[in-house]
Parts: C-alpha cells; structure tokens; sequence
C-alpha cells in the first residue's frame, strides 16, 4: 500500500510562485515515476511533469515548459513541484500520482495510485 499526501496550494496572484510537495509513504521504494497532473473545474484532469524516481528523467506538459520543475528528494520521499510565473489558467487542482510499471506515462490511466489534491488558484 503507498499513501500520497500533496501540500503547498493557496490563493496567489498572477506572477508569483508556489511549490507543492508531495509526501510518499509505503511501498515507494518500487516506483518507477512520479507524476504531477491538474484539473480545473469542469474540464478532465490532465497531465503537468513527470520524473522517473531514481534517474531524474523528467517531461513537462508544454504549458508549463521554463515555467515548472519536478524534483524529488529520495531521502525523504518527497516529490516538488515548483511553479514560477503563474497565470490564472494555472488554476486547478493539483494530483500527484505514482507510476509501478514500467514505461513513462502521461494519462491518468499510465499511473497507480493517486493523492488527494491540493488547490491552486491564481488571481489575476
């Protein structure tokens, strides 16, 4: 069993930054990667970044490409989002999710497991 737990939402104005963390528990020592992925109300949930949890090979929606970056702390079993330069479409609830198989994913359906969500809302 694996437990995802993101923090690090809030309310911020256009321009500014946030990051969220993405604490893992269990059996995490078998992941392959580590996805990020958002959904604004009414619209399907759709996929951010992804690294692989241990090579650091990352991929990055086109949206958020020189604005984000993934990032993952092994020791503690933490996965970042960093989010520069934020624009009110960014408005969302974040996920992350945990990939055992292996092979990249960028669907919701490539992922295992998932966290609760975290909000992010962006005023312009």
């Amino acid at each position: 069993q694996v437990q995802l737990v993101e923090s690090g939402g809030g309310l911020v104005q256009a321009g500014d930054s946030l990051r969220l963390s993405c604490a893992t528990s269990g059996r995490t020592f078998a992941a392959n990667v580590m996805g990020w992925f958002r959904q604004a109300p009414g619209k399907d949930r759709e996929f951010v970044a992804a690294c692989t949890w241990s090579g650091g090979t990352t991929d990055y929606a086109d949206s958020v490409k020189g604005r984000f970056t993934i990032s993952r702390d092994n020791a503690k079993n933490t996965v970042y989002l960093q989010m520069n330069s934020l624009k009110p479409e960014d408005t969302a609830v974040y996920y992350c999710a945990i990939r055992y198989r292996a092979g990249w994913g960028v669907t919701t359906y490539d992922y295992d497991y998932w966290g609760q969500g975290t909000q992010v809302t962006v005023s312009s």
